[in-house]
């Protein structure tokens, strides 16, 4: 029997909706779930008919923060997901801004977070929630998630909901860049395949929690891989200022690795800085 999806849109760019058609095994997914709506894919029903009748709903699915003041047309979206909420098993937040607020946090909330702070109004859905943060949400994650509760696994959640088989890793675990970062031999230059982009062009992998570098994108890469730092777009702060630049504080950077005092970092990092390793000195396809 197909579960049965009901995907609510709130304030959005609808950029999770997008990545999720991304998902390497879409027709399979469809061959198990059932989208009654969803802003882009086929679905069962209108938005209109989701509003106004009474249809049944395994699991809610929500993208986009929570604005009490939007409506679609007519409708309350807030309405339709306290509406909806009471009748699915399971919620599932998509996306950072369902989670955190995110991009929109000036204008609304997460279901049950604004960045780190627990909020109230919802606290009685709190239970069957499920957070799958980013910006946007990887499919895989979001996919590998519905099946495991399709399937009544019992998800281990962090304390923002999250679950722990995606976000107990930093994305920093899998790195293709881990040996520059242990020899403080920092990137220069964007793109290209030598050096870390922790000390100086703001990488967040370090600190973010999220399996960016274990579960690639489109199976093929990731930010970091690709010579780009990891913005933090699964965090309860994201988005920060000056998202390529590491704030220093007398050359210690601001935020340090997840768990590692500043005490045993600066150490490491001393110890680091005396080693000259020739091979990470220079570019790999150099002869």
């Amino acid at each position: 029997m197909k579960t049965k999806l009901l995907w609510l849109s709130s304030l959005t760019c609808n950029g999770n909706a997008h990545s999720f058609l991304n998902y390497h095994e879409l027709s399979l997914f469809l061959d198990n779930f059932e989208f009654i709506y969803h802003p882009i894919i086929d679905s069962s029903y209108t938005l209109d008919d989701i509003a106004k009748k009474d249809i049944e709903c395994d699991i809610l699915l929500i993208e986009g923060a929570i604005s009490k003041e939007l409506k679609k047309g007519d409708i309350s979206v807030i309405d339709m997901i306290k509406k909806y909420a009471k009748k699915a098993y399971r919620i599932v937040t998509v996306g950072t801004c369902a989670s955190f607020g995110g991009m929109f946090k000036n204008k609304g909330e997460g279901l049950h977070f604004l960045q780190e702070r627990e909020l109230e109004e919802f606290r009685y859905f709190k239970d069957k929630t499920v957070s799958v943060s980013g910006c946007p949400v990887h499919p895989e994650v979001l996919a590998d998630t519905l099946y495991m509760i399709k399937r009544g696994y019992d998800i281990k959640l962090d304390k923002f909901l999250r679950p722990k088989e995606f976000f107990s890793y930093t994305v920093h675990n899998g790195c293709t860049r881990n040996e520059y970062f242990e020899y403080k031999i920092d990137n220069h230059n964007y793109g290209e395949k030598e050096g870390c982009l922790f000390y100086d062009h703001g990488c967040q992998a370090p600190y973010t929690n999220g399996s960016c570098n274990k579960i690639l994108w489109n199976e093929v890469n990731s930010k970091t891989r690709a010579g780009l730092a990891c913005f933090g777009c699964t965090q309860p702060q994201f988005p920060k200022e000056n998202l390529f630049f590491t704030k220093k504080n007398m050359g210690i950077p601001q935020y340090l690795p997840l768990g590692v005092a500043k005490r045993v970092y600066l150490t490491l990092a001393g110890i680091s800085k005396t080693f000259k390793i020739e091979r990470l000195e220079k570019k790999l396809f150099d002869d």
